[in-house]
């Protein structure tokens, strides 16, 4: 089964920490989870403004009450779970038993990867039947020198709303330029 992932992070050169993960997969399943351990005082000054404000969150937490919060804020917010949580969340929604050894996807994966294992602790310690890498669509695009992938009309920045379009970008992709995939 292949699963489009992507993922919102602070990073700070030397570690980097988990806001928000979208994941898609192929069957149409999707997965969306907002982190309860992030500490917005780290982010930058562009993720403030272009990933945690747009969710309701400042340095200081949740903009306002619950009650307050937009459609698209308050999904953030009932979003929120433990790192643990999340964990175990994407052990029951990726479960290699039950829909079959898991193939990962992201665009410009390298980060998207190393905040996904690190929900398991360390890569050594992903679940079995998970592989230690993830293919990047970048890549791939790369490789079959298309000229343009597809625009992203809303919700860049939005960990589940760029997994929709990683699983859109690999599916053109395949679709126009089949060699070698």
């Amino acid at each position: 089964m292949r699963y489009f992932l992507d993922t919102e992070f602070i990073e700070d050169g030397k570690t980097i920490d988990l806001i928000s993960i979208g994941i898609v997969a192929e069957d149409g399943r999707e997965y969306y989870a907002v982190s309860t351990e992030f500490n917005p005082k780290k982010a930058s000054d562009w993720v403030v403004e272009n990933v945690l404000n747009p969710m309701g969150i400042d340095r200081n937490g949740w903009i306002t009450s619950p009650d307050l919060l937009s459609p698209t804020q308050k999904e953030h917010y009932l979003a929120q779970r433990t790192r643990e949580q999340i964990k175990h969340e994407i052990l029951i929604f990726c479960s290699p038993e039950k829909h079959g050894y898991p193939e990962f996807w992201s665009d410009f994966a390298a980060y998207d990867w190393v905040v996904f294992c690190q929900l398991f602790g360390t890569m050594m310690d992903l679940p079995k039947r998970f592989p230690m890498y993830c293919n990047d669509i970048r890549q791939l695009w790369n490789q079959k020198e298309c000229p343009e992938l597809p625009k992203q009309n809303t919700g860049e920045h939005h960990a589940l709303y760029d997994a929709r379009w990683n699983k859109k970008a690999y599916d053109f992709l395949v679709a126009n330029y089949p060699v070698g995939v």
